[in-house]
């Protein structure tokens, strides 16, 4: 550092020449006489090696300034001076020893805390300290950090520890400072011990992931692989079991105790749950701890192709022009894998080898080539193929074959071919739309007719009234029962039963909605078969049933009895041509009091129109 002293004197005389002193330090330790300083320009140096920042971190210095070259006036000023810091002491261990307990296979857990202390200038590089395993960690089972207080090692595993393998680990530690030593300093280290406690591991399978290949014709039941796990635990003597964890086609089986796998159910190498001809299973195995571990193994079986796939026609549908036209082209599929398949060979079956030809296509093998031997009428006709594959399985398909009106490749199919006489498709359809119309106005007509024509009741045979007229002997007197009670047949108007009457229209009830006749003919068939079904549900239509309610006329009657009518050979003068009023149910009545001049067949009941 350096000390400034102005004087207001002239500078080029004695009175304004300044002169520095250090006049005491404080502390005067090592030395009384640490610092000197320069006369003339007031710099001040170390004077005195020993300076030690842990020891004496600051000193105060008393300088002197007197002019007339030191031997004049005088003023004093103080100077502090810190001693700053420098990485001359290294970090020590708080213990030389220290120890910790960990679970195996734990990976990354903290096994212990070790502190460590430096007596140089806090929070600085010189202080916070870093650790370093020397020695035991050859496997890399451990690692060593600083804390977050930058004055403690944390010593945490960095794989597994497995009891079974060595139980107990002996570490050399040494610990450091972030900036490096002033000068060579020894590092102090401690030793650091682990105990591994024992846990349940699973059983483990070797190889983790087993392939093997058999074929998918394996027969049900037959043995595949044996598939087993170790268990770690060693000392613990426990029992492994098997079974299967994940098997998606249900194909497999295993043996618990000993891990043999067998074929539970048919295998398919064409099956959705084949991938690439392989098919993938998990097995499980598992201890007989209270509480079980347990550990997976993957089994891939890869299925040898067996040729149990026959060749199939991939279109069901082919359009063919029906002159000079251009092969339909038919894909083969075939499920089974390479070797099993193509090439390809094909044959017609039945009334199919008459207009038809069908060839493997030169090109792709897996084409079939279909074509016309002569000219067909358009329309739709089943062929029948027979495919072969390589091994001679075969399957028989059937195609629809669409025959256009058309030459060469199929564009726009016609099934007809053009008339003259027509103007095109379009008139047909609009042909065909007037015919229908007018048959339907036809039935129309047709049934309105039929419905208001008057139904006429067909004549009965004339009946010889001899056949029919019995004769037996009168009784007279009236009737023998006098006795019966009139008031219980007849209760009165006023005592009726609550029946409606139907000769009338209902008040109550509404009148169904009639549609008027549409404009456009199409719609007559809908307008008859609305109109009917609301006039068969229309209570106000004719004719109404009604319930009929007489009144007792009283007891003045002439005739006593029904044995009192006169008939026609009674001899009475009676005039019955009334009789023939009364419709086709008084008919025979009719005819038995109906003789001679009397009888006018005009008048007859078989005669009268009922409408």
């Amino acid at each position: 550092m350096k000390v400034t002293a102005i004087d207001k004197d002239d500078p080029s005389t004695d009175n304004g020449i300044v002169r520095y002193k250090i006049v005491s330090q404080e502390p005067q330790l090592p030395s009384p006489s640490m610092f000197t300083i320069n006369a003339v320009s007031g710099v001040v140096s170390v004077k005195a090696v020993g300076l030690d920042r842990e020891t004496y971190p600051e000193y105060k210095l008393v300088i002197q300034a007197a002019d007339m070259e030191g031997k004049g006036l005088t003023n004093t000023a103080t100077a502090i001076i810190t001693v700053t810091d420098i990485n001359d002491n290294a970090p020590q261990f708080v213990n030389r020893t220290y120890s910790g307990s960990v679970r195996e296979n734990e990976e990354g857990e903290l096994v212990l805390k070790m502190a460590a202390t430096d007596q140089d200038e806090p929070h600085t590089p010189a202080w916070s300290t870093k650790y370093t395993i020397i020695k035991g960690n050859e496997g890399g089972l451990f690692s060593a950090s600083t804390g977050p207080g930058k004055m403690e090692g944390l010593i945490t595993t960095a794989k597994g520890l497995d009891f079974e393998n060595k139980s107990k680990h002996t570490l050399l530690v040494t610990v450091e400072n972030d900036a490096p030593f002033s000068n060579r300093l020894p590092t102090s280290t401690a030793t650091v011990i682990v105990n591994v406690e024992d846990e349940n591991e699973a059983p483990v399978f070797w190889p983790a992931e087993k392939v093997i290949k058999v074929s998918e014709g394996s027969i049900v039941g037959s043995d595949l692989t044996e598939y087993t796990a170790k268990d770690p635990d060693s000392a613990m003597k426990q029992t492994v079991r098997f079974q299967i964890e994940d098997d998606p086609a249900r194909w497999l089986n295993v043996i618990k105790e000993t891990g043999l796998i067998k074929v539970r159910s048919p295998m398919d190498r064409e099956s959705s749950f084949v991938k690439d001809g392989k098919y993938r299973a998990i097995i499980l195995a598992y201890d007989d701890d209270a509480s079980p571990a347990t550990g997976t193994g993957t089994l891939i079986i890869d299925l040898d192709d067996v040729n149990d796939n026959s060749p199939l026609i991939g279109q069901r549908e082919v359009s063919i022009c029906n002159e000079r036209p251009e092969p339909a082209r038919l894909n083969v599929i075939d499920a089974d894998g390479p070797g099993n398949t193509g090439p390809f060979d094909v044959e017609l079956l039945g009334q199919s080898r008459i207009n038809w030809t069908a060839k493997v296509n030169s090109t792709s093998g897996s084409v079939i080539d279909l074509t016309l031997k002569r000219k067909l009428d358009p329309g739709d006709y089943h062929v029948v193929l027979r495919i072969y594959d390589t091994g001679m399985h075969f399957q028989d398909s059937t195609v629809l074959a669409e025959v256009c009106q058309c030459e060469g490749r199929v564009s726009a199919c016609v099934r007809h071919p053009p008339s003259p006489y027509t103007a095109g498709p379009l008139s047909v359809s609009v042909l065909g739309t007037i015919l229908g119309l007018l048959l339907l106005v036809l039935l129309l007509l047709m049934f309105l007719r039929r419905r208001n024509k008057p139904m006429k009741e067909e004549p009965l045979l004339p009946d010889d009234v001899r056949d029919n007229l019995y004769h037996y002997d009168e009784e007279g007197g009236g009737e023998e029962d006098q006795e019966y009670d009139l008031s219980q047949l007849h209760r009165g108007l006023d005592n009726r039963p609550g029946i409606f009457r139907n000769d009338v229209a209902p008040t109550f009830v509404a009148v169904p909605l009639y549609r008027p006749r549409p404009e456009e003919d199409e719609e007559i068939g809908n307008f008859i078969e609305d109109n009917l079904k609301a006039a068969d549900t229309d209570p106000t239509a004719s004719p109404y049933d009604s319930l009929l309610v007489y009144d007792y006329e009283g007891g003045g009657s002439e005739a006593g009895s029904l044995s009192s009518l006169n008939s026609s050979s009674s001899g009475g003068d009676q005039d019955y041509d009334c009789l023939g009023e009364w419709g086709p149910p008084f008919k025979k009545l009719a005819d038995m009091y109906c003789s001679g001049e009397h009888c006018d067949s005009d008048t007859l009941p078989s005669k009268v129109v009922w409408v």
